[in-house]
This record gives structure tokens, C-alpha cells and sequence, in this order.
């Protein structure tokens, strides 16, 4: 990768493959400030979703919400690789945690006062995709400066262990219960805690957060240079951009339904309270959590790693489709585990490709270009569920939206070049000894 990474001391009798990489005090540092962090975004998934539905119990309206906060990411993850390339990482991530605690506690504060409404919180979930499109490129970029490369899988495992296991198990059924006991609000304000102790943890990391000097970016027309060598170096990885490509397609299909249809299925065709959605996040946690532990478990990626990407890729995107036809809670909860496993699992081999094949000078561009390419679909997806649910019913929405994504995420697993790194031997040569 070309980063210098720290040296790792010796620890004794780490026997579970996904906690080696806590050998690293700086890992381990910045995975705790993200552990507390993404507990506070298991508060926000209750806690947005109760809201809108609470002032207007329609699909509709936290459709416009989800594009509120999705359009920023797509029109501005792109700077903030940018930023990520130029920039210590380290800062950056500090300024988009700080971003998110404005936006959020503002949200709280208002829900308390009882003043809060669909417009603000449209104002405000915008801020907070901002603050996502400065934070995400800079912590992708960052995790192989601190990690060596045999490392990177039990490492990416770790992240996504941690992630569902507090975005969707430990975060939801706490901020359930926040909602329940104490109100809407004061979930909001515990999550923009969160985000203060994660800008404190990042502050106490050693590991410089800068790739290049800063004489390389004395000209103003360096972003724009910067902007076009990432696209260029994605459109000569042809596996890079065909599933970036599929990714917004797919993402188009299922993003929108998901996110504004389940909350919807379990408070109204379930009959379920906060506390059951949280269960049903739960459960899709503990799926995460599952897959995490297995691929850190083994350490390395498999033999063929896209076309398990791929396929992993198509099985979570169907679990959409389930969703249309779940009549129970405990169903509801099953097929959030089978899904959210299959996209852990994806995400993992996904992350530890491109940190092993793209330059480290390159990642916070093409992390960036990544994000912003796969999601550019999303704003839309919001934008047309709302009105296909209405037209055609909920169920029929789910079932469609999980067929057509998992079928396209299987039809550009064959589209030329998709493979490549699979079967060129690049995979081979970057997997550490």
C-alpha cells in the first residue's frame, strides 16, 4: 500500500482471528470512539424513523426525509476524498464528527421543546449528511496506515463486527428503549454525545494521518487535478467501476424500501412498538456480527473473492423481497439476520480489495469515488418509494425492489472485466504470506 504502518507489538494468546488486529493501540483507539459512535446511530435509525412517523405516518414523509440526508453524501463524499488525500485524516474525521454532533443534538433539543418538524428535520438530516461525506473517505483511507496488510481482513472483520453489533443490535435496542422511557428527543441528544466522545478518541491517535507533503497541492487547480486522477484510475480498474455501477443499481432498488418500509411493516402491519423494531435491527445485528466473526476467523479473503462478493451481494439484496412477505415479528427478525449477514460478509471482502489494490495515496479518492458512484441512486430510490408504495401497496413494493436488486447484482457479476483481479492473479500476489 505504500503507507507506513506502526510497528505491532506481541500479544499472547489471541486466539479469535477478529481481535488481532487490537495488537494496534491505535486501532484499537479509533475503534473505540467508533464503537460508542455507531451505538449513537442505533439510537438515530429508532429514533429518525419514530419521529417522522410520529408527525406524519406516512412512507412518504421519511422518504423525503432519507433523501435529505442521502443527497449531501452524493454530491459532497467526493470533496471530502479529496479532503482525505490532501488533509491529515485524522483532522477531517474530527470535522465531520463535529458536523453530525450540531446537526443531531440540534434535532434533539427541538424534538424536547416539542418544536420540531418535518422541515427542520429536513435541514438538519442534510447537515448530517454532510458531515458523513467529510467523515467516511478519511476512515476508509485511515485503517491500512495503522494496520499491516496481513492484518487488513481481521481488521475489516473487526470493523464490521463492531458495526452491527452496535448500529444494529446493541444501538437499536437501547435507543428503543431511550424512546420508550424517555422520549423521542433524548435519544437524539444521546446520539450527538456520541459523536463528542468519537472526535476525542480520533484526537488521541498517534499515527500521522497524512499521505503526501503538502507541497504537492500548492496550486488551487490540485483538487480538480486530484478529482480527475481518482476517476481515472477507477475507469482503468474495470472491477472497480462495474461494481460501483452495479452498486447504483442495485442500492436504486432496495435502499428507498428498506430504510422507509420496514419501519413502517412493523408499526402498522405488525402491530410492533419501538422496542419491536429495535428487535428486528437486532437481530439483523447479531447476522453481522455472525459473518464478521467468520471471515476474521479465517483471516484471509476467499479464493474467488468477487464472485463471493457477488453472490453474498445478491443474497442481501433479496432479503428485501422477504420483507414483503413476512407476517410475524420472529420472521421479520429472521430474515433481517440472513440479510444483514450477507452484506457484512460482502462488505468485508469489498473493503479489504480495494485497501490491498488501490494505492494509498489513491484510497481516499477512490473510497470517495466509491461511495459516491454506488449511492448516487439513492436520493431516487427515496424520491419513488413513496409514491410506489401508495400506488401499488407495501408488500408488492418490497417484493419487487428485492427482486430486481439481487437479480441486476447477478447479472453484472458476468459483465467483462467484473472479475478481473480474480482471474488476472492480482488477488494471489496481494494476499499476504
Amino acid at each position: 500500500m505504500g503507507a507506513t504502518v506502526p510497528e505491532v507489538p506481541v500479544v499472547e494468546g489471541t486466539r479469535l482471528g477478529v481481535l488481532r488486529p487490537l495488537r494496534v493501540r491505535d486501532f484499537t483507539v479509533l475503534w473505540t470512539g467508533m464503537t460508542v459512535s455507531m451505538i449513537g446511530d442505533g439510537f438515530y435509525y429508532v429514533a429518525i424513523a419514530w419521529q417522522v412517523y410520529t408527525l406524519s405516518n406516512t412512507p412518504a414523509a421519511l422518504a423525503v426525509v432519507g433523501i435529505a440526508w442521502s443527497l449531501p453524501q452524493v454530491l459532497f463524499v467526493l470533496w471530502g476524498g479529496v479532503l482525505s488525500d490532501r488533509l491529515d485524516r485524522r483532522r477531517v474525521m474530527i470535522a465531520g464528527d463535529l458536523i453530525r454532533l450540531v446537526a443531531i443534538g440540534t434535532i434533539g433539543v427541538l424534538s424536547i421543546a416539542g418544536v420540531i418538524t418535518i422541515p427542520w428535520l429536513i435541514v438538519l438530516v442534510s447537515v448530517y449528511g454532510l458531515g458523513m461525506a467529510v467523515f467516511q473517505p478519511s476512515f476508509g483511507a485511515i485503517i491500512p496506515m495503522m494496520v499491516p496488510s496481513d492484518l487488513l481482513v481481521q481488521a475489516n472483520s473487526l470493523g464490521q463486527f463492531v458495526r452491527p453489533f452496535a448500529q444494529t443490535l446493541v444501538g437499536p435496542l437501547l435507543g428503543g428503549l431511550l424512546v420508550a422511557s424517555l422520549g423521542v428527543g433524548w435519544a437524539f441528544v444521546a446520539d450527538a454525545a456520541t459523536f463528542a466522545f468519537s472526535a476525542i478518541m480520533i484526537a488521541l491517535i498517534r499515527t500521522k494521518g497524512r499521505v503526501r507533503s503538502t507541497d504537492e497541492h500548492d496550486e488551487a487547480s490540485g483538487v480538480l487535478a486530484d478529482i480527475r486522477a481518482g476517476l481515472r484510475f477507477v475507469r482503468r480498474e474495470r472491477w472497480i467501476l462495474v461494481a460501483m455501477v452495479a452498486a447504483t443499481v442495485s442500492l436504486l432498488a432496495t435502499w428507498g424500501p428498506w430504510e422507509t418500509l420496514i419501519p413502517f411493516v412493523v408499526r402498522n402491519q405488525l402491530a410492533g412498538s419501538a422496542w419491536s423494531l429495535g428487535l428486528v435491527y437486532g437481530a439483523g445485528g447479531v447476522g453481522s456480527v455472525a459473518a464478521a466473526v467468520l471471515i476474521g476467523q479465517r483471516g484471509r479473503l476467499p479464493r474467488k473473492a468477487l464472485t463471493a462478493l457477488y453472490v453474498s451481494w445478491a443474497a442481501g439484496m433479496y432479503g428485501t423481497a422477504a420483507f414483503g412477505v413476512v407476517r410475524s415479528l420472529w420472521q421479520a427478525m429472521l430474515v433481517a439476520l440472513l440479510t444483514e449477514g450477507s452484506i457484512t460478509y460482502l462488505v468485508v471482502i469489498w473493503v479489504t480489495l480495494l485497501q490491498r489494490l488501490v494505492p494509498a495515496k489513491m484510497l481516499g479518492r477512490v473510497t470517495s469515488l466509491d461511495w459516491m458512484v454506488s449511492t448516487a441512486g439513492v436520493p431516487l430510490s427515496f424520491a419513488i418509494v413513496g409514491p410506489t408504495a401508495a400506488a401499488i401497496g407495501v408488500d408488492l413494493t418490497l417484493i419487487l425492489a428485492g427482486l430486481i436488486g439481487g437479480t441486476v447484482t447477478l447479472a453484472f457479476m458476468y459483465v467483462p472485466g467484473a472479475r478481473g483481479p480474480e482471474r488476472d492473479g492480482r488477488l494471489r500476489e496481494a494476499e499476504p504470506a
